[in-house]
């Protein structure tokens, strides 16, 4: 009875984990989305949801240390319960993450952008696309999945590079441009970060699997 009953607080805890990850993946976009359409609207919705990751993640991290207090697991239970308290937090800084950038549209609202934004939303879509593919490897507990996931991060890297270094010719070539070009590469660096956190969960995701921590970040 009372393993029983550990499973299914185990399980409200993967399914809180879902809701935030899948609340994450909706803000990305949402944040983007709103960087791109000048959508002020948009992005102060991004920031006032960010209170229900928060939520989550805080119900996650009580629940997680009630049951270590409570049932004082082991083994493959104890790797369960900290997966989640990390994959919790890292989904939650993610979340932060995404706020920031809604921050930025409101902040350059009344801005004419200096070119069009093309690599931006690219990067942020392939953020999007690890957010949404860590989750099903969370979900299948795939160590393969998570360590191609991690790999993707590369490419994150590679367009922040390439945003950062044309960013920067951009500010040297006009000073009038600085504002406007510093805040879209704090956008570029939000998404990096994400992606960042995205490697993490991948890693947890390997130790809950294994029992080994890797870096994936090499």
């Amino acid at each position: 009875m009372a393993r029983r009953i550990f499973e299914d607080r185990l399980t409200e805890l993967h399914e809180n984990l879902l809701k935030m990850g899948l609340l994450v993946e909706e803000a990305i976009y949402k944040a983007i989305k709103s960087l791109v359409e000048k959508n002020n609207e948009l992005a102060l919705e991004v920031v006032l949801d960010d209170q229900n990751i928060n939520d989550l993640e805080l119900q996650v991290e009580q629940k997680c240390f009630e049951l270590i207090a409570t049932q004082q697991p082991v083994g493959t239970d104890l790797r369960r319960i900290a997966t989640m308290l990390k994959v919790s937090s890292d989904l939650e800084r993610m979340g932060d993450h995404a706020v920031s950038i809604a921050k930025a549209t409101i902040r350059l609202k009344d801005e004419t952008y200096i070119k069009p934004l093309i690599d931006i939303p690219k990067m942020a879509e392939m953020v999007k696309e690890m957010v949404h593919e860590v989750l099903n490897s969370y979900v299948e507990l795939d160590r393969d999945a998570a360590v191609d996931v991690a790999k993707k991060d590369d490419m994150i890297d590679k367009y922040y590079s390439k945003i950062f270094l044309e960013l920067v010719d951009i500010m040297k070539e006009n000073p009038a441009w600085i504002h406007q070009a510093s805040h879209l590469l704090l956008v570029a660096q939000h998404l990096e970060r994400i992606g960042d956190y995205v490697t993490n969960i991948c890693e947890w995701i390997v130790y809950l699997k294994t029992g080994s921590l890797i870096d994936l970040n090499k």
